[in-house]
């Protein structure tokens, strides 16, 4: 795919970064030579100096030929007139805007063909706030990334010793949890002599502490999942049993795990639009958020509730720290804008107590160096919003995508479309599948339509269980767990599962390189047979 990117900074760069891992014909267009000759000493991609928003710099860059435009410069009024001018002279297909103002969002006159024509905006700094709020609400992991209109979530864990699953083959989660439908789609196992080792995982694969353990279920199913893997002190843990007709004892609810104080490093508009999304949650959190800038301190304070307290001080500073208890922190959240004032913040919280602490880091090195240190979470800003960019690049019915594993491995969600003539997988068993190796299916929601879906819904499990491994090495399962939903059905598939036209599928890729197989075994085309 020709894609154009409009701005070089910080977000620019992330994005060409991970978009030429997929052999796109990247063009990044930027005023600053100096970053550009940056770029491309580092990077196979063509950089063009000027004003994306001026006609013959566009062209230039081949605007005539793209089929991508995503601006992300730093005025959001250029990003906004770049996206009229590709639409109106270049007829660009797709057109994406970054903006920092979340009001745009509902301004649908604003964005449409008559007005600035952006088919998509992206914010990371709402994009990143939000995704941390998940992560406070699910504080047992590592990642959240939601499928079928939030019904289900794919989930990453560091497993736990002593925590229930734990030491457990995969094929013996299903009688420990009977009740509790998901399918692990992948472990990474930690080296002390190198990085973490991809498990491909079958019923006999067992879970050992420090494993990070991806697992895919109903949405209402995590905060048990999470309980199994990774414990946490004062929460009840489900009984062992020994046959999967054995009741579990129920599991603690998610509300009673998660953190109550929380200490924000950063006052910026990550930090801010933080502290507003924690506020206004429905849990009553004790927020203290720390800004080094006397005036910005002063904007916070007259913007956020008044039960959230601002510090004028630096979160390096260990004196500070100390005064304001950071042992009894339960999660401590360093976003700056500077990478290692967030590392050191962290790791200085850490070594003085606090429960759990997570950094954000833009620099990809340093987040592959933090991976083995005590920070519980390294957060790349740019991995955070590259699903909303990645469904515009995906052929085919994909209609999300998640970058994992710091752009190493993808889950994504595809629409299987046709019929048995027109389709290699419409009316097809999974375990006839011509899938790439290590590939896995880890759910198909059934049913989903236009219409309004409600996942918060109370849901019903069937009998029957099929086991948590790679559907190719279960030939004989033909049990199916299905979550019952006003309209729609979450499955846990087993090799006998025949998809239907309009089947949504959860995949899991450890490897990019599978994605263009993924897609070509989906394609519609006239006929197969």
């Amino acid at each position: 795919m020709n894609i154009i990117i409009i701005g070089a900074g910080r977000v620019g760069e992330s994005v060409a970064e991970n978009l030429l891992s997929e052999d796109n014909e990247i063009t990044v267009i930027d005023n600053d030579s100096e970053r550009l000759r940056s770029l491309q000493e580092r990077f196979d991609l063509r950089g063009v100096q000027g004003n994306g928003t001026e006609i013959d710099v566009l062209i230039e860059a081949g605007a005539r030929d793209a089929e991508l435009l995503i601006s992300c410069a730093s005025l959001e009024e250029t990003n906004l007139v770049a996206c009229k001018i590709a639409q109106m002279v270049f007829n660009i297909p797709t057109r994406i805007a970054r903006v920092r103002s979340s009001h745009l969002d509902h301004q649908d006159t604003l964005l449409s063909k008559d007005g600035f024509a952006v088919d998509t905006l992206i914010c990371p700094e709402e994009s990143l706030s939000r995704y941390i709020a998940k992560l406070v609400e699910y504080p047992q992991a590592l990642q959240v990334r939601n499928f079928a209109e939030g019904l289900a979530c794919l989930v990453s864990v560091r497993a736990r010793a002593g925590s229930p699953l734990v030491r457990h083959s995969i094929s013996e989660v299903t009688q420990i949890m009977p009740n509790i439908a998901m399918r692990i789609v992948a472990i990474y196992r930690r080296l002390w002599d190198g990085p973490d080792q991809l498990i491909m995982t079958d019923g006999s694969t067992r879970i050992e502490p420090d494993d990070e353990v991806f697992v895919l279920a109903a949405k209402d199913q995590i905060p048990a999942i999470l309980n199994g893997l990774h414990q946490l002190p004062g929460t009840a843990a489900p009984a062992e049993t020994t046959t999967a007709t054995e009741e579990t004892a129920p599991l603690a609810p998610a509300s009673s795990v998660r953190p109550q104080r929380i200490m924000i490093a950063g006052g910026g508009r990550v930090g801010e639009r933080l502290a507003m999304y924690l506020a206004a949650s429905p849990i009553n959190h004790n927020l203290k958020v720390i800004e080094k800038n006397p005036d910005r301190c002063i904007t916070l304070a007259s913007k956020l509730k008044e039960s959230v307290l601002v510090l004028q001080g630096n979160a390096t500073d260990e004196d500070l720290l100390e005064s304001e208890n950071v042992a009894n922190i339960d999660l401590f959240l360093s976003v700056t804008h500077d990478d290692e004032d967030n590392i050191m913040s962290a790791l200085l919280a850490k070594r003085m107590g606090a429960r759990r602490v997570l950094a954000l880091i833009n620099r990809r090195s340093y987040a592959e160096l933090m991976h083995s240190t005590q920070i519980d979470i390294a957060l790349s800003p740019a991995q955070t919003m590259l699903g909303e960019l990645l469904a515009h690049v995906r052929k085919g019915e994909v209609i999300a995508v998640h970058s994992l594993r710091r752009g190493v491995a993808e889950a994504l969600e595809i629409v299987a479309r046709g019929t048995r003539k027109t389709s290699r997988v419409i009316g097809r068993q999974l375990g006839d599948l011509k899938l790439p190796a290590g590939v896995q299916v880890g759910l198909i929601i059934r049913g989903l339509s236009d219409g309004t879906v409600t996942p918060d819904s109370t849901l019903a499990t069937e009998s029957g269980f099929a086991d948590s491994t790679q559907i190719q090495d279960n030939p004989q399962q033909t049990a199916q767990t299905l979550v019952q939903l006003p309209n729609a059905q979450v499955i846990i598939p087993s090799s006998h599962t025949v998809i239907e036209n309009n089947d949504h599928i959860v995949l899991f890729l450890p490897s990019k390189r599978l994605i263009r197989d993924v897609e070509k075994l989906f394609k519609v085309g006239a006929t197969f047979l």
